[in-house]
């Protein structure tokens, strides 16, 4: 059969309602394949080919899957050894039941169990770009490299000493703890790393598995143990980049990339005056997203940093950025800003933050970061006796449905210098380098919200360990001292938060230099660190980041 021929295969693509599937839908549609939507039942047995992006919680999935009717349609399909590719929670809910929802059972295609990472051992999420160990040659990795990373973001795996071995395709390895990274029997294939966001090589992937569809089971041959070991024996989660976006509305009523020096984004006036004159443009959100994602960058985060003057679901440029980013950008996209209940003004009606998050995920966002609202949150669940209230935080909202790792808080706290070095609540931290403005040889590090412009009385540490608690998967961690200075990130705050949560921690404000993410990277605990300014003025390129790093010992992703 001619190459053209099969690219007249047609995807049904299981959408269930949860998380993000515009990437799935723009990738499937960059490889040159039609899709069908399924809406009932009934298209489940009629289908040539079916891709389930399943994204959120285990629970969450099987329910709807039942509710819809759509749980024993799709076991009667992969019961005929039907083409089927699951990602992710696509792949986990083919298994027999996870500790992600005790008592739920799946879809038990294949016999095991789900089970999460010690988060005593390791920082859970698994949370970044990693390889994979082949256990057998597939069509899905003919179009690529052995050493291509793909992206993960997930808490709980398949065991590998528990997964049937004529399942298991590839096999990864995270902090010493093996899993099964993806599945194949027949016709049948599924994945825990995302293929729509592991840029060309998920394309390949993806391109790999589309084209040999309905003929996988022939294609496919197991590797000797002996083939195994020859090949690529061990795999490493490398450090991410990420890229910040900070997108507002200039005078003009434009939406553009800008950039604060100490969270102010305005240039100075015509009498030299900082912050008066116009809103500080360093170009258009969409065509600078792109530009990253071809420079290398692992993943794109878009800030909105003047939404908590208005309602998210208003904002239909935004929304739209996202949407046409989505169309070629192939990393995650995390967006932050105004992720909150609200009233509509104008309507008089309210809004869940679980329904602000859920409008933002279809819009092609992996991820929601919550600011503000997570030190509302924090605030509240120490003040009621660690949460025992029935008051439900939008970090749990918003867990509960998506899972942690859809949940980013960022926190903008400033420095509170100190002659003390304990305090009864705060954490206070000594200065490793110079003193406060005053001689203080300490500090502890007061949160913001608002954009900077209010002050609470919590520290950056107590707010990271209450958010864990309530259920967010990662932290990105600013600091308005450092902002908009290239001095380097603060590792006091970096290691301080970092050694209190088990969850990632990105780096945020300070670079200026390649050598500065090198540094923080070896000297904290951090999985990412983020940078703006120095890669929007061109002073630094994404590569020659990368390069410093791996140079230093520190992994990274080549694209």
């Amino acid at each position: 059969m001619s190459s053209d021929k099969k690219k007249k295969l047609t995807v049904s693509l299981l959408d269930y309602g949860a998380g993000n599937v515009r990437s799935v839908r723009n990738a499937i549609l960059a490889n040159g394949y039609e899709i069908i939507d399924i809406n009932s039942p009934e298209q489940i047995a009629e289908a040539e080919c079916i891709i389930f992006p399943g994204v959120g919680s285990y629970g969450t999935a099987m329910k709807i899957l039942n509710e819809k009717q759509y749980a024993e349609p799709l076991k009667a399909y992969l019961a005929q050894n039907r083409p089927y590719l699951g990602i992710c929670l696509g792949m986990q809910t083919l298994f027999e039941s996870s500790d992600e929802t005790p008592g739920t059972s799946g879809l038990g295609v294949i016999p095991g169990h789900i089970t999460k990472f010690d988060d005593a051992k390791m920082a859970v999420p698994h949370i970044g770009w990693n390889g994979r160990i082949a256990h057998q040659n597939s069509p899905l990795f003919r179009y690529v490299n052995a050493s291509d990373c793909v992206y993960f973001v997930h808490s709980f795996y398949a065991p590998v000493e528990t997964t049937p071995q004529d399942w298991i395709l590839t096999t990864t390895q995270y902090e010493g703890q093996s899993f099964v990274s993806s599945v194949q029997k027949g016709n049948i294939a599924a994945c825990q790393f995302h293929p729509e966001k592991s840029g060309q090589t998920g394309l390949n992937i993806l391109k790999g598995f589309l084209e040999n569809a309905e003929s996988l089971e022939k294609s496919t041959s197991f590797l000797k143990n002996e083939e195994i070991s020859q090949g690529q024996d061990t795999t490493q989660l490398v450090k991410r980049i990420v890229v910040a976006l900070d997108v507002r509305s200039n005078d003009a009523g434009d939406l553009v990339v800008t950039k604060g020096d100490q969270y102010d984004v305005r240039e100075a006036d015509e009498n030299n005056v900082k912050g008066r004159g116009g809103v500080r443009n360093l170009g258009k959100p969409v065509s600078l997203a792109a530009r990253y994602y071809n420079e290398g960058a692992d993943e794109i985060a878009f800030l909105n940093i003047t939404s908590f003057r208005q309602g998210v679901l208003d904002d239909m440029p935004m929304l739209q950025v996202l949407e046409e980013a989505s169309k070629n950008i192939f990393v995650p996209l995390t967006v932050g800003g105004g992720i909150r209940s609200y009233t509509c003004d104008s309507t008089g009606e309210t809004y869940s933050a679980l329904t602000v998050a859920s409008r933002y995920f279809r819009a092609g966002a992996d991820k929601v970061s919550i600011g503000s609202d997570a030190v509302y949150a924090a605030e509240a669940y120490y003040q009621n006796s660690n949460n025992t209230n029935n008051n439900i935080s939008s970090i749990e909202e918003i867990s509960t449905h998506y899972g942690a790792q859809a949940v980013v808080i960022s926190i903008d706290p400033q420095r509170v210098y100190t002659n003390e070095p304990s305090h009864p609540v705060h954490k206070v931290v000594p200065l490793s380098k110079g003193k406060g403005p005053n001689g203080e040889p300490y500090c502890w590090y007061q949160c913001t919200v608002k954009g900077g412009r209010e002050k609470r009385d919590i520290c950056a540490v107590r707010v990271a360990v209450a958010c864990e608690k309530l259920g967010a998967g990662e932290i990105m961690l600013n600091c308005i001292d450092m902002d908009g200075q290239c001095q380097g990130y603060d590792h006091e705050l970096m290691k301080a938060v970092s050694e209190a949560v088990t969850i990632p921690v990105i780096a945020s404000s300070g670079a200026g230099k390649p050598v500065h993410f090198t540094d923080v990277f070896r000297e904290t605990g951090v999985q990412a660190a983020l940078a703006a300014g120095m890669f929007h003025r061109k002073e630094v390129e994404i590569d020659e980041v990368k390069k410093h790093m791996l140079e230093a010992g520190v992994p990274a992703r080549l694209s």
